[in-house]
């Protein structure tokens, strides 16, 4: 079990503030929702620095994740804590890597990938299953990849002639 909140050091309250985006992971209700929603925020904003700088930002947020979640993870004294919303994050980002800066693609990017990563369809309950913070974070990257592959193969149908509404 993770040790209570007031013996825990500073680096390791510094580390859950951080693996819980500022706390936002302990949202009542939907917390990985909640992460997903952030992460769409700032997709939304790197989208203007080009595919290049998103996905860039998505791999560092995803190293930073494996690196955190498994102490967070042991600090919790739970498998894969709701409050570690940085997995959804990193997996979000990835699923808008290069898709177009349109609310369209943010609405289908955000609910695809929601739906992913609650189902864990195609193998993505398996990578759930390894060890540590690369398990935490091994599914939401799947279920971003998978909804970017998506998005990018329905891309000319959601634009209609190149050009969005």
């Amino acid at each position: 079990m993770g040790r209570q909140g007031g013996s825990r050091s500073r680096a390791d309250r510094l580390l859950l503030v951080v693996v819980t985006a500022g706390g936002l992971g302990y949202a009542p209700f939907a917390p990985g929702t909640v992460g997903s929603l952030l992460a769409l925020g700032l997709a939304w904003g790197l989208a203007g620095w080009g595919a290049g700088a998103t996905l860039l930002v998505a791999l560092a947020w995803a190293a930073l994740t494996a690196l955190l979640a498994g102490r967070a993870e042991a600090l919790l004294g739970r498998r894969d804590p709701p409050a570690v919303i940085l997995d959804e994050m990193a997996g979000m980002l990835l699923a808008t890597v290069a898709l177009p800066r349109h609310w369209a693609f943010a609405a289908a990017a955000f609910g695809c990938f929601r739906l992913l990563d609650i189902w864990k369809p195609l193998g993505i309950r398996r990578a759930q299953a390894l060890p540590g913070g690369v398990g935490i974070l091994a599914d939401d990257l799947l279920a971003g990849l998978y909804t970017n592959l998506l998005l990018q193969a329905l891309s000319p149908f959601l634009a209609g002639r190149g050009r969005l509404p």
